[in-house]
């Protein structure tokens, strides 16, 4: 079997400083996670496997450039990390694949199998693909050349899964340690490196069956560089697209044009990449807040109740009443559900805001009160939502009546695009790219990207 490279999530410089990860109970994620890596190491070596341990101090994106400078055919690699959620109540561990490769999918339900049998107390969260990610995507699985998965061991802010982790750390260092195992030998079952000879598969564009074909590496597929041209995508605008070169032909990782807008799908029937790029959404629009909205009622009931299955059940006009308040005021209303569902969990709330307060969008109250604001209704709750969002992004006076306590404290027309709102609406610099990640799984599921 190949080598196994571990990484334990944060604990590197990043923007300047340390980077602890999240923080709950009196530790901090990038302690709990070099702990839990250092026993794992331990066992690995005793197993007489080759382990190599990223250096604590690299930043996120070092460690990927520190795996792929050493990573050879038949090694993998698995990031660990935990998680926190607004509720203490969400507990659990879950696996990360790179999206659309099924080879990935089954590795991935190795490992988490691994840990549960160990540690069966610890709920089950399944495999997710990391287009189910906070930002949409997750640069360890899809920049690591490697076969790559990254792995949630539990929450921080959950105390039974803290204590779990703290107590019974040597159980969940070997139910990893048995799942890296099981992954292994599956990826390089003789341990003897061998040349590379990828398998080709078939591409499709619009419709279209491609004449040239692409290649399978590690799972996912390649297609030829020149196809970025026909796409009429600009790759010099964007850093750390995977590029191989095969039998003096480059190709790039399919799954990177999801970035572009465009679709990419894989029938592993056919052994065919399908990639579309004449999208029924405006690739312009899609991140600007005064624009139209895409989709129906139906496909925003369908979102919501496929996230969380009792979402409608306290708010069941909630997708009805974004698309009629954020017509009022021209607000695109795909873009504030959206961020309705990142400030509440698809309306599974949290601790420091109440369902019954009626506030979707982490709204706060005047006179510095400790709570958030609190509306009358739900029709009154998305209306201040959206007036707040129409107060941003541009300079036009409100159609309705103002209702949101903080409309006359922002600097209007300060962020007319999504992204914009990072580091305003919230102090997570990476806001903007979670409202845009639900956007595109809001329109995949909808069927319009």
């Amino acid at each position: 079997m190949g080598r196994i490279f571990i990484s334990a999530a944060h604990g590197g410089k990043e923007a300047g400083g340390i980077d602890p990860g999240a923080i709950a109970g009196g530790t901090t994620e990038a302690k709990e996670m070099i702990l839990l890596r250092d026993l794992i190491v331990t066992e690995l070596r005793a197993r007489n496997i080759e382990i190599l341990a990223v250096p604590d101090d690299l930043s996120a994106a070092q460690t990927i450039t520190w795996i792929n400078s050493r990573g050879r055919r038949g090694d993998v690699a698995l990031e660990i990390q935990s998680d926190t959620a607004n509720s203490p109540s969400v507990r659990g561990a879950s696996v990360f694949y790179i999206v659309n490769n099924s080879d990935r999918r089954s590795n991935a339900e190795q490992v988490l199998l691994g840990l549960l049998r160990r540690v069966p107390q610890l709920p089950n969260r399944g495999v997710k693909p990391d287009t189910d990610s906070g930002l949409g995507k997750l640069a360890f699985c899809r920049q690591t050349t490697l076969p790559a998965l990254l792995m949630q061991v539990g929450f921080l802010s959950n105390p039974e899964d803290r204590a779990l982790l703290q107590t019974r750390r040597r159980d969940f260092a070997l139910g990893i340690v048995d799942g890296l195992v099981s992954w292994s030998r599956v990826i390089d079952p003789t341990g003897t490196p061998a040349e590379a000879n990828y398998p080709p598969i078939n591409i499709n564009i619009n419709g279209q069956n491609y004449s040239e074909q692409g290649v399978l590496v590690n799972g996912n597929a390649y297609i030829p560089i020149d196809l970025v041209d026909r796409l009429r995508i600009d790759l010099t605008k964007t850093a750390n697209v995977n590029r191989i070169t095969y039998r003096k032909i480059v190709y790039i990782k399919a799954i990177e044009l999801r970035d572009f807008n465009v679709a990419v799908t894989w029938d592993v029937s056919t052994r065919t990449v399908t990639l579309r790029s004449n999208l029924i959404v405006c690739s312009g629009q899609i991140d600007r807040i005064i624009s139209n909205g895409n989709t129906s009622e139906m496909q925003l009931q369908l979102f919501l109740r496929n996230n969380n299955e009792n979402a409608l059940v306290k708010f069941p006009d909630i997708p009805k009443l974004y698309q009629q308040e954020a017509r009022t005021e021209g607000v695109n209303y795909d873009i504030a559900f959206c961020q309705m569902c990142v400030e509440t969990g698809f309306l599974r709330f949290g601790s420091d805001i109440r369902p019954e307060q009626n506030n979707f969008a982490g709204l706060g109250a005047i006179g510095g009160g400790s709570e958030a604001a609190s509306f009358p209704s739900a029709t009154i709750g998305v209306r201040a939502h959206i007036q707040h969002l129409k107060a941003y992004a541009n300079l036009e006076p409100l159609v309705g009546e103002e209702v949101d306590p903080r409309f006359r404290f922002v600097t209007r027309g300060i962020a007319p695009l999504i992204d914009q709102l990072s580091g305003r609406w919230s102090a997570d610099l990476d806001y903007g790219a979670r409202i845009t990640a639900i956007v595109k799984r809001l329109y995949e599921s909808a069927g319009l990207l």
